[in-house]
């Protein structure tokens, strides 16, 4: 449920403001005075703000001033002034939008949820996903780095994981022993190939279910391995 604080200090009006988005679902608060409305709105986690510009204490400007210092909640301001310079300076302190007195009720739910909507899509837009591989029951998490087989998870060295998403990553592809340990030891092979051979055995002892016929690393006899799709 999403909260918002309302700071005004008219309280017929706080109380309308107050009751319409409660029925539309959200969490309220309201506070009258300028000074304590900002404190509650920095200690506190809002998802929306509604300032009204003439309070006690400190006015909606300082307020919002404030609050944009250090968060990009959205911000609405209400007021009985309808000079464009208010609006302007309002806007240009950082608030999102600005509404007129008298407005309607359901007019400012639909500005509160259009802004929520709007800032939760641009917060949506900023997360990264992890970047992940799924072939056939397998999943690997290339950015966590943890490998499920069956839903199970299961528990990988280093190299052991590097070699399974290399293969992975370039499936029905035949690497030789000596490519595969160029590129995940990242040196010439010399007589070390057979690093290979033990870190296919352990992979697949993890991803097969029968490891002496393999489903996902096969054997290409005579030249490497390959990950079947």
């Amino acid at each position: 449920m999403s909260k918002v604080l309302i700071i005004e200090d008219e309280v017929s009006i706080a109380e309308l403001e107050k009751d319409y988005l409660e029925l539309s679902g959200f969490d309220v608060e309201i506070e009258s005075d300028g000074a304590r409305g900002l404190e509650k709105a920095l200690a506190s986690d809002f998802d929306m703000y509604i300032l009204d510009l003439m309070l006690p204490g400190m006015d909606g400007f300082e307020i919002c001033k404030r609050i944009r210092e250090v968060k990009n909640t959205p911000i609405l301001m209400v007021s009985a002034k309808k000079d464009d310079i208010d609006k302007i300076r309002g806007l240009g302190l950082g608030a999102d939008d600005y509404i007129t007195k008298p407005f309607s009720p359901s007019e400012l739910v639909a500005r509160v949820k259009a802004h929520l909507a709007r800032y939760e899509r641009l917060i949506g837009s900023n997360v990264q996903e992890n970047d992940i591989i799924e072939i056939r029951g397998i999943k690997i998490d290339k950015t966590a780095r943890r490998v499920w087989v069956n839903g199970e998870e299961k528990a990988f060295t280093t190299k052991e994981f590097d070699l399974l998403v290399f293969l992975a990553q370039n499936p029905n592809h035949v690497f030789t022993k000596e490519e595969l340990f160029k590129e995940i030891w990242d040196m010439e092979s010399v007589g070390d190939i057979a690093t290979v051979t033990v870190h296919i055995k352990k992979i697949r002892e993890k991803i097969e279910m029968d490891t002496a016929k393999p489903q996902y690393i096969e054997t290409i006899w005579g030249v490497g391995y390959r990950f079947k799709l």
